[in-house]
């Protein structure tokens, strides 16, 4: 209990540190010496289940290519549990078309019901991929954060605590995979939580649980019986820039290389 009041009275701290002061050392260059990347707690009074244990726990995310059909009712269920704003994404799917000269041709779905429009142009083959953040193990977002609002828990989600975050926007230029913004009205940096809201009570994310086809799947690696478990056992998945030394937990299946 002691432990868990220090930690409060840290960001407590941290938070007493106001979005002017911070601004004006990044202004000046020297913000860095004030670097906080520790794993920090969730927030208080974040909603979790009464029982939830995050040391029991250790979820990973898993797409299947194959399966995608490019429907984007995971986008809209992203849109709908988290309040997404127009225009933004947490997660969103990626059409990919490549011509008989390998010309690779990408587009998304991004506006209104999220569907993509037809077109009559004629490719050699095309296909669909969801991307999500990758909740990265070495995440370039929490190492860059000058207060520490970007954290990992440890069940393995990377997370921001609106209430630390100062809108620098260090981390949303960090990200790899371009999947944080800042929040045109919050003005703090916002992203996928997998729905740690729904995962800590039991439930799928979102997307997952309204993907019609199955192409998105989610499950805990601390649990042997998950058919996640099982099937990263059997399973050859690749990651998507996986050269860069972030270790995503986001796995893909039948992943092509004009995606890597």
């Amino acid at each position: 209990m002691t432990r868990r009041r220090d930690d409060i009275a840290l960001r407590e701290t941290e938070a007493s540190f106001s979005r002017r002061d911070l601004l004006k050392l990044l202004a000046s260059g020297s913000a860095l010496l004030l670097v906080h990347c520790g794993p920090v707690p969730p927030p208080p009074g974040e909603k979790r289940g009464a029982s939830y244990d995050w040391t029991k726990h250790y979820w990973v995310y898993v797409v299947d290519i194959s399966k995608c059909i490019g429907c984007c009712a995971c986008m809209r269920a992203c849109r709908a549990e988290n309040d997404v704003p127009e225009g933004y994404h947490r997660t969103w799917i990626e059409r990919y078309r490549i011509r008989k000269d390998g010309e690779v041709l990408i587009d998304v779905a991004q506006t209104g019901e999220h569907v993509f429009a037809e077109v009559k142009d004629e490719v050699e083959r095309a296909y669909f991929v969801p991307k999500i953040c990758n909740h990265c193990t070495a995440s370039p977002c929490t190492q860059v954060c000058p207060v520490g609002a970007s954290y990992q828990t440890k069940d393995g989600v990377v997370l921001v605590d609106d209430k630390a975050c100062v809108g620098c926007g260090y981390c949303v230029q960090a990200c790899p995979y371009g999947t944080r913004y800042l929040h045109p009205t919050t003005r703090v940096a916002d992203k996928c939580t997998l729905c740690y809201h729904r995962i800590t009570r039991g439930e799928k994310p979102a997307c997952v649980a309204m993907c019609p086809t199955g192409a998105r799947m989610f499950g805990d690696l601390k649990n042997p019986d998950d058919p996640i478990t099982r099937l990263l056992k059997d399973t050859r998945t690749r990651f998507i820039k996986a050269e860069l030394g972030t270790k995503p937990k986001c796995h893909y299946i039948g992943l092509d290389e004009e995606v890597i």
